[in-house]
């Protein structure tokens, strides 16, 4: 089987813990090589961000990142990337053809985030082949949760519904994702199978504390907390600094919280302003010297960091998935999160660690207190966390059922194999466009407006037995 994987903003050779990158870059690495490992060759087709990127890269054994022009060749917030999607779109589908003429043909195409499924459209309109979509968030459930601060058109809504009827089958990464898709845009539970983000057991696995904790050079006797991942206001890393603070004051009991993540090395808060801001609730808390930025780190130094804490931290306001608690997990530490998204589904209350009501940090301070108080029952939690890990989020098992859902596509899928072949002499012309493009009225030409552009309604796909679906 052949796959193209389409990930418009989020190549898995970008480094992690920047502003936009993070999990569904490593989703994307990781599915794309146990896939390989099990038979798949996979293209990985992203945004190219640099003039001098080559076209195509050899990624791991059977598995290709190919860079896609689209937009000027510089990196640009995803927020202002819509507007290119025709154009990635037009790109991708020249390649799917040049494949297949070659007698390379792609089976199926998985869109990652609702811009790539924007893309795949206007591909599969000249190549048809099964679409497959992770929307790894939803504009719906952003806005909801953000409001003003989303950064992202009105014209997601749309694109989103659109992908929603008409992909052949859409995984979700937990039950809250697919209640959302099925309540906020009417999607066929029928048509959605629940697969979960994972970790790799090679990269995450426990090791003793104190080795860690001197390898990193952190205070060897603290309690130590520990928050990895994005530094954008929604990870909620302001709550846990609040919680530091109502845990001195009305616990007696001091912490040092770790801070890792950002768009630099070191601590920058004019590469990462989010840090400032943090800073600025630290001061006010009057913690300001119990908390320790320490910037990005590499993949290979995330172990330790989940080595040497005491327990992992993870309270944002709205969370698709999140890998980061399934990570700690399986590094053997107790994860307290926020019940919202897949953490809930991820972390089991009382058992691998806590959950508790985001923005709530008297809350997330009493679990904190309870870690501080009792080592033993630490311990216990993080063993039973990392059971866990090995028994449901391994990438491997991951990769399984995710070529479960691609068997199951290309089943219902109505057009045979060789007729993509056919569809390479279709003109280019005919491609109905998703996003029309114009400037804006300061001509900035990295800066175009996207206008959502109505399309012929399709009449329904119908499956072998001609009943429509």
């Amino acid at each position: 089987m052949k796959i193209a994987m389409i990930s418009e903003h989020a190549s898995p050779l970008a480094i992690l813990g920047g502003a936009d990158a993070g999990g569904q870059n490593i989703y994307v690495a990781h599915v794309a090589r146990q896939l390989a490992r099990g038979g798949c060759r996979v293209d990985i087709f992203t945004r190219r961000e640099a003039p001098d990127t080559p076209e195509i890269v050899e990624f791991d054994d059977g598995v290709r990142v190919v860079h896609v022009r689209a937009g000027p060749a510089r990196i640009l917030p995803k927020e202002k990337l819509l507007p290119y999607m025709d154009e990635f779109g037009d790109t991708l589908a020249g390649f799917l053809m040049s494949e297949a003429q070659r007698g390379r043909p792609y089976d199926l195409l998985h869109a990652n985030f609702f811009m790539s499924g924007a893309a795949a459209l206007v591909a599969r309109a000249r190549s048809p082949m099964p679409l497959v979509m992770t929307f790894h968030a939803l504009g719906k459930v952003r806005r909801l949760h953000q409001g003003s601060a989303d950064g992202f058109p009105d014209a997601r809504f749309g694109i989103e519904t659109r992908l929603v009827r008409e992909a052949d089958r859409i995984i979700a990464e937990c039950p809250q994702d697919r209640d959302d898709l099925v309540d906020l845009y009417g999607g066929d539970p029928d048509r959605i199978d629940i697969v979960p983000c994972g970790f790799d057991d090679r990269e995450f696995y426990p090791i003793e504390k104190e080795f860690a904790r001197a390898r990193l050079r952190w205070d060897p006797a603290a309690f130590s907390i520990l928050q990895l991942g994005r530094l954008v206001p929604r990870k909620g890393i302001d709550n846990v600094i609040r919680a530091v603070a109502v845990l001195r004051k009305r616990h007696a009991q001091d912490a040092l919280l770790y801070v890792v993540g950002g768009n630099s090395d070191q601590p920058d808060e004019e590469a990462t302003p989010e840090i400032g801001r943090l800073r600025e609730v630290a001061r006010a808390a009057g913690v300001a010297d119990r908390v320790r930025f320490c910037g990005r780190r590499g993949r290979d130094a995330l172990h330790l960091h989940y080595g040497a804490a005491d327990v992992f931290v993870t309270t944002p306001w709205y969370e698709p998935f999140g890998i980061t608690p399934v990570e700690a997990m399986a590094c053997a530490r107790p994860v307290i999160g926020a019940r919202v998204g897949g953490i809930k589904s991820t972390v089991v209350d009382g058992e691998t660690g806590f959950l508790v009501p985001p923005k709530d940090p008297d809350a997330l301070a009493a679990r904190l207190a309870e870690l501080a108080a009792d080592s033993g029952s630490a311990r216990r939690l993080g063993q039973a966390g990392r059971d866990r890990a090995l028994a449901h989020f391994t990438w491997a098992s991951v990769a399984r059922a995710v070529r479960a859902t691609y068997d199951r596509a290309l089943h219902e899928f109505p057009v045979q194999p060789a007729m993509r072949l056919l569809s390479s002499s279709i003109s280019p012309s005919i491609t109905p466009s998703i996003i029309l493009t114009s400037q804006s009225a300061s001509n900035d030409s990295s800066s175009p407006v996207a206008e959502v552009i109505p399309l012929p309604t399709q009449q329904p796909l119908r499956n072998a037995s001609g009943s429509s679906r």
